[in-house]
């Protein structure tokens, strides 16, 4: 037994043995030239804190140097965001500098990361464009500037190019996608890149991430995009790209997110995008696309999100849509659309539907409304309502609620005190006429209230202050009504503690500005009422105000300096008021 115990220690230190000479053998020690090339890089960078410590030429970059690792040869093959470690993501790690020309001297280099360094300043040098062996290129989230150069056409190997959140100029070089055939993503987003995208592009075959926005790129979407078989994203959105969306866009079959939004896109919508079987994400908002919306649409049986906000779509709102499952979130506001919304019941999960400022002739809110039980945000301002707020709202769990610019009318129900989810509830610019029932205080969660342009009457008590005081009001706007009473002590209720915008303009309320308003106020209209006394200088100077109206009350007075200027039309109609910005006061 122990001659046979002997036999297993002697093997195991041979092969210890073995291992030890191999990897001496197989490891050389880092190549001069790599040195010498990233030292120059080092001594370009002005200021460093916590990244190149361990770059000096007393030590082997293959070995002691972080952020660099070699291939058995002595060649960098490696350099990363040095640093940077995913553990300790708090650390204060940075370097400003330029990036040196000589990193086109690793050229065994795969793989470059200088990212998210921000201070990283200078032209991207022309030289990277030698590293023939390189896949991965990050130089995202830097101030670099200047153009990219044409000689990154020679980056045959590439699969990663991340150049986003920069300030890169001018147009993408003609031919630079030529001979990228294993690109797969590709993000130069947030620059202020202009001209065309290049006609190459259709030789991007193996691309699957497609991310261009937030530039300046003009032109139309080329016809060629629907060679990119493997594209799974494609972002163009704030641009200045204009033409039609190509009817070639519906070969992508793979395409899972469309975004091409805030552009000048016009046509219509091409009926081959019912092809895109796999698409979760649709965004065309913000164009000048004309056209009724495809019944084919309805056979995108994975959309979540469909975004066609604010283009010149018309015509009816096809019925197919409803056949669309998956559909989370619907917003077509700002359209010509017209007739009625088709019933949506089997989108279970829908919690998001937005279709106002549309020629609708809806007269009554969707009954079928009433059984979306995820429904959290529902807006049909301008869509041709009429009568009085369905009772079956109250038994919803809708969160934010805007119905305003139509012809609703009748007293404010008491039951709307049920409906306690609402964040945010608008009923402005309609016909209601009562005052605001008691129930009102239970609303304990809404932050944003807006009554504006109704016949609303009575005090403000079943608004000031509101049930509970977790949550304060953020907006209110109860202008041009005819409420009534004082508002004393207004800033001391309940719900007051953040509030940034108040308006009370256009009202029949009476008594004086009271000293204790928000002290978060922004804007505080208070114009045309009957408020009386003098103006309280703690409210003029509240911190934060930048617009203030007192115009046409009965306030006297002087008015207190303020620190900020507002003009003598904030003031004027108030017989006894004086001082800047109005005449100066009499003396006696």
């Amino acid at each position: 037994m122990a001659f046979k115990a002997n036999i297993k220690i002697s093997s195991l230190l041979v092969l210890i043995c073995f291992l030890t000479f191999f990897l001496h053998t197989t490891t050389q020690a880092c190549h001069r030239t790599d040195r010498l090339a990233l030292l120059d890089f080092k001594s370009k960078i002005t200021e460093d804190v916590n990244m190149l410590q361990t770059w000096n030429q007393s030590t082997d970059c293959c070995i002691e140097w972080e952020g660099v690792a070699c291939d058995r040869h002595g060649r960098v093959v490696r350099v990363e965001r040095v640093g940077y470690f995913d553990e300790e993501p708090w650390m204060d790690t940075y370097i400003n500098g330029t990036i040196s020309p000589s990193l086109g001297k690793l050229k065994f280099l795969r793989y470059l990361d200088l990212s998210g360094h921000f201070y990283l300043h200078g032209t991207i040098p022309l030289e990277l464009g030698k590293l023939s062996h390189l896949t991965t290129l990050y130089l995202h989230s830097n101030n670099l500037e200047g153009s990219i150069p044409a000689s990154f056409q020679n980056l045959r190997k590439l699969e990663n190019l991340f150049l986003s959140n920069n300030r890169l100029s001018g147009t993408i070089p003609t031919n630079m996608f030529q001979h990228m055939v294993y690109l797969s993503q590709l993000f130069i987003d947030s620059n202020r890149l202009s001209g065309r995208i290049p006609s190459s592009i259709d030789k991007l075959v193996s691309l699957e991430f497609f991310q261009f926005q937030q530039n300046n790129f003009t032109g139309s979407i080329p016809s060629t995009i629907g060679s990119l078989k493997k594209l799974v994203y494609l972002d163009l959105t704030e641009n200045q790209m204009s033409g039609s969306i190509p009817a070639s866009i519906g070969e992508l079959s793979k395409l899972q997110q469309l975004d091409l939004s805030r552009n000048s896109l016009s046509g219509s919508i091409p009926s081959t995008i019912s092809s895109l079987k796999k698409l979760a994400y649709l965004n065309l908002a913000d164009n000048q696309i004309s056209g009724s919306i495809p019944a084919s649409i309805g056979e995108l049986f994975k959309l979540e999100r469909l975004v066609l906000s604010r283009n010149r779509l018309s015509g009816n709102i096809p019925a197919s849509i409803g056949s669309i499952t998956a559909l989370q979130y619907l917003y077509a506001q700002n359209n010509r659309l017209t007739g009625k919304i088709p019933s949506l019941v089997n989108a279970t999960t829908l919690r998001f539907l937005d279709m106002s400022y549309n020629p609708l002739s809806l007269v009554n809110i969707p009954s079928w409304i009433s059984k979306m039980n995820h429904l959290w945000e529902l807006k049909l301002a301008r869509t041709g309502l009429t009568g009085k707020l369905p009772q079956w709202l109250s038994s919803t769990s809708l969160s934010y609620l805007d119905l305003s610019s139509n012809k609703l009318a009748g007293a404010l129900p008491a039951w709307i005190g049920k409906m306690t989810n609402l964040n945010y509830f608008n009923i402005s610019n309609n016909g209601f006429h009562s005052d605001i029932p008691i129930e009102f205080k239970k609303l304990s969660d809404l932050r944003e209230l807006d009554l504006h342009s109704n016949n609303f009457t009575g005090g403000l008590s079943s608004i000031f202050p509101k049930d509970g005081n977790l949550f304060s009001y953020n907006f209110v706007d109860l202008s041009y009504n005819m409420f009534v009473g004082r508002i004393d002590n207004i800033g001391n209720l309940g719900g007051m503690d953040l509030l940034n915008t108040l308006d009370l303009s256009n009202n029949h309320l009476s008594g004086s500005i009271p000293k204790s308003l928000a002290k978060f106020l922004n804007i505080l209209k208070l114009e045309k009422n009957r408020f009386t006394g003098s103006i309280p200088s703690e409210v003029i100077n509240l911190e934060k105000l930048v617009e203030f109206d007192v115009s046409y009350n009965k306030l006297t007075g002087k008015i207190p300096p303020h620190k900020t200027r507002f003009p003598a039309s904030s003031f004027q109609g108030n017989s006894g008021l004086c001082g800047s910005p109005l005449p100066p006061c009499k003396t006696a």
